[in-house]
């Protein structure tokens, strides 16, 4: 049974950067997108950027395009999600999610499987 861990979170200023990791066990990733998705205390969950199994293929929400990067390395079974210049608005709970080999457009939309981490605390405060 495929698990999901993230790691990485915690209190940061805006301006910041921070590296998100989600590491897998009981299964290989390297057939699985992966997707991080967020979700801010009385908001909804948003898709923030996915990648394909293979890395060759990636969607980024416009709300994060050109600051955040998501990168896999297969080898080591973890998908990262380093996040520059922050903002007090990317203050959430982050989540990693996986589905097998669903296309990153449909995967950070609503993953066709189950498999999601507990979730990292990002806040973003002076």
């Amino acid at each position: 049974q495929l698990q999901l861990v993230e790691s990485g979170g915690g209190l940061v200023q805006p301006g910041g950067s921070l590296r998100l990791s989600c590491a897998a066990s009981g299964s290989t990733l390297d057939y699985y997108a992966i997707g991080w998705f967020r979700q801010a205390p009385g908001g909804e969950r948003e898709g923030v950027s996915c990648i394909s199994s293979n890395g060759d293929s990636t969607y980024y929400a416009d709300s994060v395009k050109g600051r955040f990067t998501i990168s896999r390395d297969n080898d080591k079974n973890t998908v990262y999600l380093q996040m520059d210049s922050l903002k007090p608005e990317d203050t959430s709970v982050y989540y990693c999610a996986a589905a097998l080999e669903q296309p990153v457009q449909t995967l950070c939309v609503i993953p066709w499987d189950d498999y999601w981490g507990h979730g990292t605390q990002v806040p973003v405060s002076s």
